[in-house]
């Protein structure tokens, strides 16, 4: 049976317990063999099917003990506490990798690594972020609280600006490393402290990245 149609298309936040650069986006193994990482979204156009998705917000909690694809993963996502039924049930389908062809986005190549997927929650979310300044806050309250800003040089103290370019990702085109410190509660706790963050603009569909 075919999929769902659906579309989101808007910036997102990612940080992660990797060094800035993060080696899993060169098919490398993670800094120090785990991943951990906090990731959001807000929606500025989107749909599943005839239900409207823009203006609102997703965020999850993720770990994994090794590398990604080795799985045994932990997942909690959060949907924004504005969505009705109908817009709750589409994001909850869309986080969880549902309704997707397979391998064609994260959310979907990260759904087939989960043992351990928590129901989701459905809280305030405040997200701002400005991709080409590389700054970014994240708050769920009683949560979730995190930031993002560039990286600086180490002498000089003066920000720096690095990119990630993947014509072919599963998850963006061009994304803008910062660094992020994010502190979560909950299933999946995590303490990360100038560690690897990116935001980029993104477009997903059931099909995969609009380029």
């Amino acid at each position: 049976m075919a999929n769902v149609s659906w579309s989101m298309k808007g910036p997102e936040y990612v940080n992660c317990n990797c060094d800035y650069g993060c080696p899993c986006q060169f098919n490398a193994l993670p800094t120090d063999g785990t991943c951990r990482a906090v990731t959001a979204m807000r929606i500025e156009e989107g749909h599943f099917g005839d239900v409207p998705l823009a203006g609102l917000c997703w965020a999850a909690t993720l770990s994994w003990p090794n590398a990604i694809h080795e799985g045994n993963g932990t997942m909690q996502a959060i949907i924004d506490e504005r969505a009705d039924d109908d817009q709750r049930h589409a994001l909850v389908e869309i986080v969880h990798g549902r309704e997707t062809e397979p391998g064609a986005t994260m959310l979907q190549v990260f759904s087939a690594t989960m043992t351990k997927v928590h129901d989701p929650l459905f809280m305030a979310i405040e997200l701002d972020i400005d991709v080409d300044e590389r700054t970014a806050r994240l708050v769920v309250p009683g949560m979730i609280e995190g930031t993002m800003e560039p990286i600086r040089n180490p002498v000089t103290g003066n920000p720096h600006r690095a990119r990630i370019d993947l014509p072919h990702g599963f998850e963006y085109t061009v994304a803008e490393v910062a660094s992020g410190t994010a502190k979560t509660t909950g299933v999946i706790k995590l303490d990360l402290v100038n560690s690897h963050g990116h935001l980029a603009e993104l477009h997903l569909t059931d099909s995969g990245v609009v380029r």
